[in-house]
């Protein structure tokens, strides 16, 4: 681990929250309880930066340095808010297209997504502060720099983030195998946002209720499922082939 990645130590932590510095993730050691530690996290909480209790022993693996039980890791990008995106999009005279990843934990998958998203003029991909990827050096660098150019807004939680979604009048479609409609046969013209879930278990329960729509992709083989990066190519550039031919469903 580059230590020029690593903010550890309680006042160099605060101070860089306090300056909005970019922060991916935050340790803390298990049973740590002070004043300055709860103030790093309700910043944190504030700006949606994920907070783990960690055992301290998996801080010393990190560094050796003296973390005082607190260590942050350094993002690689700027998060956008997509409270602000949205209506920055439609007042540019856009439609917003964007596509969410529930629970998506593999970093390799999540390069994938941005880079075929950047392709197809996805506006951003948007994430979820727990239980999922970040944008890290081995993301950026499997995206192809795909992740250096579209923006990702990281939100409190993906159900909040499709509510947020269809108020703005953006309709919602998620990739499950429960769903009976081919993703074909689905209008999936802008404003839209494409929910793909997670490699082991797909959307969850929460999403798939809220969703405005569901399709899936037909498969004649036996394995049963496709990577989830193949299957949100795919979805995505349907997307894209309706939008250019004036699909309307």
């Amino acid at each position: 681990m580059k230590q020029n990645k690593l903010i550890f130590g309680l006042h160099p932590l605060l101070e860089a929250l306090e300056a909005g510095r970019e922060i991916d993730k935050i340790f803390i050691k298990r049973g740590l309880k002070t004043e300055e530690t709860q103030r790093i996290t309700s910043i944190a909480r504030e700006r949606t930066i994920p907070v783990q209790i960690v055992p301290v022993e998996k801080l010393d693996r990190i560094t050796q340095r003296n973390h005082q039980g607190v260590l942050a890791f350094l993002a690689e990008i700027e998060y956008t808010s997509l409270e602000a995106l949205i209506p920055m999009i439609y007042e540019e005279g856009r439609v917003p297209f964007f596509v969410l990843l529930d629970g998506v934990t593999d970093v390799r998958n999540f390069g994938a997504i941005a880079r075929s998203a950047e392709c197809a003029g996805v506006d951003a991909i948007i994430i979820p502060e727990r239980g999922s990827v970040s944008v890290t050096g081995d993301a950026v660098k499997t995206s192809a720099g795909a992740l250096h150019r579209l923006p990702v807004c990281r939100v409190s939680s993906i159900p909040s983030a499709i509510r947020l979604l269809k108020d703005s009048g953006i309709k919602v479609v998620t990739a499950s195998e429960k769903a009976s409609t081919l993703y074909t046969q689905e209008a999936l013209t802008p404003p839209i946002a494409i929910v793909m879930g997670s490699e082991e278990h797909g959307a969850s329960d929460e999403t798939i209720r809220l969703s405005d729509s569901l399709v899936r992709i037909p498969q004649v083989g036996a394995i049963g499922s496709l990577n989830v990066s193949v299957a949100a190519g795919i979805i995505i550039y349907e997307a894209l082939r309706q939008e250019s031919l004036g699909y309307e469903g």
